[in-house]
């Protein structure tokens, strides 16, 4: 399992997501950085974890260390209270590299090698069919998604009031940003797609589709089942 890369102790079996610290560290993938392969290929992963995801928490430390009282928050605090940081600068700062963090240690955790993807649990896939008509039909308004997100940013699937809804956010801006993103925007990801061209290039260039397709072989459904139910 993911851990969220939090460097205070936590209690044995608690997501380190909602634990309190000033300082982070990279979470580790909970698989070989080849497992994704061909879907993604092993050269991309060590690049995107090792290199862009730890810059984003090496910036993200730098500006909880320098601001105590935004430290005391959780992961999970810090990205749905970002708008009430009135330091503009830090709240930048924190917007780009902490949703950097928040962003790419839900993804490691979506994604699970072909042959351990599962499938929708009852429950979410009726909410699926109940909200897009089919697995299918969500498959495809969730890639249309990701390719309408000019330049940089992510394709969502987020439960809002009760319901499944797509939406995509520019850069590292997620849909538990209040204040921040549009209100449209706003919920609880189920799964969430990086389209930032760090995420495909070595393996795909400039084929966005490509990319997104061969993403849903390796979609960790059992993690997306535990995001639903909870």
């Amino acid at each position: 399992m993911l851990k969220w890369g939090v460097a205070s102790a936590a209690v044995a079996g608690m997501p380190r997501l909602h634990a309190a610290a000033t300082s982070y560290t990279l979470p580790t993938l909970g698989y070989d950085p080849a497992a994704l392969e061909p879907h993604i290929d092993a050269a991309t992963m060590n690049l995107h974890h090792g290199k862009h995801h730890a810059a984003y928490i090496a910036k993200m430390n730098e500006a909880l260390s320098a601001n105590p009282a935004v430290a005391t928050k959780t992961l999970e605090e810090l990205m749905t209270s970002m708008a009430d940081i009135k330091d503009t600068a830090v709240q930048t700062t924190l917007r780009n590299n902490g949703g950097g963090h928040w962003n790419h240690s839900f993804f490691w955790n979506i994604m699970a090698p072909a042959a351990e993807s599962g499938k929708p649990s009852d429950a979410l896939l009726k909410a699926i069919n109940d909200s897009f008509g089919s697995l299918e039909q969500m498959k495809t308004a969730f890639t249309d998604a990701a390719m309408k997100r000019f330049g940089s940013g992510w394709a969502w699937l987020i439960v809002k009031d009760g319901k499944l809804k797509i939406t995509s956010t520019p850069n590292q801006d997620n849909p538990l940003m209040k204040g921040l993103v549009a209100d449209a925007d706003l919920g609880k990801p189920i799964l969430g797609l990086d389209v930032w061209e760090h995420a495909y290039y070595l393996h795909y260039q400039n084929r966005r589709a490509d990319y997104a397709a061969a993403w849903w072989n390796i979609v960790n459904w059992d993690a997306a089942n535990k995001h639903f139910g909870a």
